[in-house]
């Protein structure tokens, strides 16, 4: 379920170190499990300190670290407002560089809120949208590493 390098990830998680630690150290753990990328709109305070920090309190595993990322144009491209928010893809896709484009998204399955991974995941798969096969796959995968 992960996009060649250059093109977006297919599942990715909206996630903000303002979330309540138990919650962003589940969404961080699951949603690696699953083979997606969690996605942070940039630093706190501007600080990579202050980042790092907040992910030492809630990653669990050095694996996990590879499932995080930092990209505003992943924000931008699916004007994200809330944080959790869950996207799935059924294709890949370019995001642009700049500050003044916007991206050409695929059709994709989008939920917003405190769930679990593992519940997005399945009602992404169960609504047969865009997604569904991608949600498939990381539900799968998620349910095997537990």
């Amino acid at each position: 379920a992960q996009a060649p390098m250059g093109e977006g990830p297919l599942f990715v998680v909206f996630a903000s170190l303002s979330m309540p630690q138990a919650s962003l150290s589940a969404l961080i753990r699951d949603t690696t499990r699953a083979g997606g990328v969690v996605v942070f709109r940039g630093f706190p305070q501007n600080s990579t300190k202050a980042f790092a920090e907040g992910l030492k309190r809630v990653v669990t595993d050095e694996a996990q670290e590879a499932h995080i990322a930092i990209d505003p144009r992943l924000y931008r491209a699916f004007k994200v407002t809330a944080a959790p928010t869950f996207v799935v893809t059924g294709r890949a896709y370019e995001l642009c560089d700049g500050f003044d484009c916007s991206s050409s998204l695929p059709d994709h399955d989008r939920m917003a809120g405190n769930v679990t991974v593992e519940y997005a995941l399945e009602t992404f798969a169960n609504a047969g949208g865009p997604g569904a096969g991608v949600a498939s796959i990381a539900l799968a995968s998620l349910q095997k590493q537990r």
